[in-house]
């Protein structure tokens, strides 16, 4: 993680576009503004802040210079602003653009924004940056004239737009001003800004909130809160503890404290607005006498995220919970506060028996049907069996379920489905003859010839016969044989189904349970992770051993595991049930 230099000399704060004043110059290291269709996204955006909320841009970053402002950062929106607001200017001459852009190797750029004529844009500019400048001029006024038209009926007309527009500018949409240490070499900040070195994230700007100067927070505290910072990443950077707390890919945050500040701020994924983490926690310290409190109440938030994690019981109800989105981790929360830990794990139970929302044997669950609700026992289900081992050294392992992509799979496959391809059937018929060579059975000797066959025509560039029509019936003859009592009926019941890897290709999801026993017998070794109950499945854990035939999933292996299933998961079927009978 990259912070900016001497935070603590840094001035942060939230300004409304509407009170940015100043000079401002951009140095020779910059190229000149070169925004097109970003300009039309950032009226929109401006039109959509809705009524009670606020908007938030990118950070602004500046150095003072003497009585003027170095713009690092932004230059583009701000430019952008510029031109927003003097065209407003048109309708409203009242109004009072508080800024000025000067360019170091562009002097007369400056009087060229300030004299520009919407009614009579240039179209022979002198140099590159007039030509841009003018571009972004023509799309400002076309955004606002097509309010003109009647279909068009969120403003009345272009006037009625440019007054939302400019009383947004006023009252809703911020900037975040970063002003950074007079030192600082701009040119390198710069660079590293722009190269992505010196993320400004919402965590970030939070980070200098506390820490920057004239925060009302002393130095000694903020020494404790950079320490305490440091300690809460590091434990969020251990995956089991952030695929228990969210769904979410690591990869997405830079610093995973952000996360943290997120379900704090309560910012939704679907949330445009960007920088809502840091606009919240902006006004909370703003309205706090003493501002290490807010860092406190971080803390506390926190502590309980890490209290549950540490918990074997709420780990496990509180992570299926979170990992079917049954419901959000700062709804839990909030439920939690004022409940004693009994009350709140029967009220985790309840959730969990309203999310699977059924009362009757397991059995009755059938594939096609109530595919979401299968998923979402057998996940249950797995994680259920670890808990109630009561095994402090075996957690459910939230983050390899959600790492990798977990599907519904029949544990004895019995039909043709997505093998179109001959590479795909060529795999399936290799994988297949393998299993009929190990029944050690010289019956079986003409199918494996004809198999052998059918690999050597898919092999063979030259032939043209119809691979397909040879497969079909030879693939029915395969799965018979390897179907307990050649049975070839295909079960969909949830006692033929678990959850396997997404990644293996069509042949492996289209075979019979030998060979997938044989798969998964070859992934243990390699200590590649299975879940629990798949693996118990494909090893006949559930199977007595007086009815257990090794190559088969027959009726008694499905009987058997369903029982478990209903044993292991009583519980939340009688909280269904008694919710019915009430």
């Amino acid at each position: 993680m990259y912070v900016l230099n001497n935070m603590n000399d840094t001035k942060l704060e939230l300004r409304l576009v509407g009170n940015i004043s100043g000079e401002f110059f951009i140095a020779d290291y910059q190229r000149g503004y070169r925004w097109k269709e970003e300009v039309e996204m950032l009226l929109n955006d401006i039109s959509e802040v809705e009524e009670g909320k606020n908007y938030c841009l990118q950070p602004i970053v500046v150095k003072r210079f003497g009585d003027k402002y170095e713009l690092i950062d932004g230059q583009q929106r701000l430019t952008t602003l510029y031109l927003i607001q003097k065209f407003t200017k048109t309708y409203r001459p009242k109004i009072q653009i508080k800024y000025t852009i000067s360019y170091q190797t562009r002097e007369n750029s400056k009087s060229y924004l300030e004299n520009l004529d919407f009614e009579s844009i240039n179209s022979n500019p002198s140099n590159i940056d007039e030509h841009f400048i003018n571009g972004a001029a023509q799309i400002i006024k076309e955004w606002f004239e097509k309010f003109n038209d009647e279909e068009l009926t969120k403003y009345a007309s272009d006037d009625d737009a440019a007054n939302d527009i400019q009383t947004k500018l006023n009252n809703k949409v911020h900037v975040i001003w970063y002003e950074v240490e007079s030192s600082e070499n701009s040119t390198k900040l710069f660079t590293r800004l722009n190269i992505g070195k010196i993320p400004l994230t919402n965590a970030e700007l939070v980070k200098a909130l506390f820490l920057s100067r004239n925060n009302g927070i002393d130095d000694p505290k903020q020494l404790e809160i950079a320490t305490q910072w440091d300690i809460i990443e590091k434990e969020l950077r251990n995956d089991n503890f952030w695929y228990f707390i969210t769904n979410e890919k690591a990869e997405k945050y830079a610093t995973r404290i952000e996360l943290v500040f997120n379900l704090m701020a309560n910012k939704q994924l679907s949330d445009k607005e960007r920088f809502r983490t840091f606009f919240y926690f902006s006004k909370k310290i703003k309205s706090e006498k003493n501002k290490s409190n807010v860092w406190l109440e971080i803390l506390r938030y926190y502590q309980k995220l890490k209290e549950w994690y540490e918990n074997f019981e709420v780990y496990h109800k509180v992570g299926y919970l979170i990992a079917t989105q049954t419901i959000t981790l700062q709804e839990l929360l909030k439920e939690s506060v004022d409940k004693t830990k009994t009350v709140f794990q029967q009220s985790l139970d309840e959730k969990i028996a309203q999310s699977i929302n059924f009362s009757k044997d397991y059995s009755e669950l059938s594939y096609g049907s109530n595919d979401a609700q299968i998923e979402k026992v057998l996940l249950l289900f797995n994680v259920e069996t670890i808990r109630q081992k009561q095994d402090e050294f075996m957690r459910f392992p939230f983050e390899r379920h959600k790492k990798e992509n977990w599907s519904l799979e029949h544990i004895h496959a019995q039909n043709s489905e997505g093998l179109n391809k001959d590479e795909a059937r060529r795999k399936w018929l290799i994988d297949h003859k393998m299993s009929l060579i190990s029944f050690n059975d010289e019956s079986l000797n003409d199918l494996i010839t004809r198999i052998d066959d059918l690999i050597e025509k898919i092999d063979n560039p030259n032939d043209k016969s119809n691979k397909g029509e040879i497969f079909g019936p030879l693939f029915d003859e395969i799965v018979k044989t390897l179907s307990e009592n050649g049975d070839i009926e295909e079960i969909h019941s949830i006692d033929n189904m678990a959850l396997l890897s997404a990644k293996d290709n069509s042949s492996l999801n289209n075979s019979t349970f030998d060979v997938k026993r044989n798969k998964i017998i070859s992934m243990d070794k390699t200590i590649e992770y299975i879940p629990v109950c798949t693996r118990r499945v494909f090893l006949k854990y559930y199977t007595n051993s007086d009815k257990n035939q090794l190559h088969f999933w027959g009726k008694a292996d499905r009987k058997a595991y369903i029982q478990n299933m209903n044993d292991v998961l009583k519980t939340y079927l009688e909280i269904n049930q008694k919710n019915i009978d009430l």
